[in-house]
């Protein structure tokens, strides 16, 4: 049976760009020009939804919050589809729960190609064989972390920072997009607060923390949880990282904390 998709978007040339090129590439498609389309969502359960960022009779950031909050389709995985003009959103949109974000315009080449490369993620962290080789279990509903096992204990930022990158796991994120995720308007932060934290946790799920194999270092960008992780929720629970229990800050507001940050890191 083909995987089915989901694309939630109100621009005629977009949507039909989408479904012409994942139709070729073997997928089943339905298409929708409304946010009000989580039930449809519910029956059928699509394998991955591709969602606008901005649509006429909502936002696409609730939409996903609505996919994350439903007991349904809880972990169906969602890519955001955003404006150019508002690729400053990149950083809301997977803290509200996306599994990964395309700018648009784009090619229907690279929007297989990441449609395939999420639900090749997906399919691995799900898999039959998933349960044997998880080497995180993390309980959002109790904030306890397990590593191969064996419960290890955290901090409440320590544990908001696994969850984070659980979460969003393969994915490399900057100091910045942490702090802002993890971190949010705390005071007297600076990057380095990432860095210190991270050296706690590979302490804590590292077998050798002097040659990590689940948190990675990217030289130059930051940082990559690749370790098999299972999520524990229970009912509509959120991710417990501040940037999903709090409202995303605006542009100008994101601006003044940077500059906070580079004014500790300078002092």
């Amino acid at each position: 049976m083909k995987q089915l998709i989901f694309v939630v978007e109100d621009e005629n040339g977009v949507c039909e760009l989408a479904q012409r090129s994942l139709e070729e590439a073997g997928y089943a498609v339905r298409t929708f020009s409304t946010a009000n389309m989580i039930q449809d969502a519910e029956d059928r359960i699509p394998s991955l939804m591709l969602i606008a960022l901005m649509m006429p009779d909502g936002n696409g950031l609730d939409l996903c919050r609505g996919v994350r909050d439903s007991r349904v389709l809880a972990t169906t995985p969602v890519i955001l589809l955003i404006p150019e003009t508002a690729e400053h959103h990149r950083a809301f949109a997977l803290d509200c729960g996306a599994d990964d974000c395309i700018i648009k315009p784009f090619s229907g080449r690279e929007l297989v190609a990441r449609v395939q490369a999420v639900l090749r993620r997906f399919n691995t962290a799900v898999g039959p064989s998933a349960a044997e080789k998880t080497d995180l279990v993390i309980d959002s509903s109790a904030m306890k972390v397990s590593v191969r096992g064996c419960e290890v204990p955290t901090t409440s930022l320590e544990f908001r920072l696994i969850e984070y990158l659980a979460r969003h796991r393969g994915q490399v994120f900057t100091r910045d997009l942490l702090l802002d995720a993890v971190w949010g308007d705390m005071e007297f932060v600076t990057p380095r607060s990432v860095d210190a934290c991270i050296r706690r946790v590979r302490g804590k799920i590292e077998p050798d923390r002097t040659t990590p194999t689940y948190l990675k270092t990217i030289r130059g960008v930051g940082y990559r949880l690749d370790a098999a992780a299972t999520l524990r929720l229970t009912g509509n629970e959120r991710c417990n990282c501040l940037a999903c229990t709090s409202a995303p800050r605006s542009p100008r507001n994101a601006h003044s904390t940077d500059h906070r940050r580079k004014s500790s890191s300078q002092a």
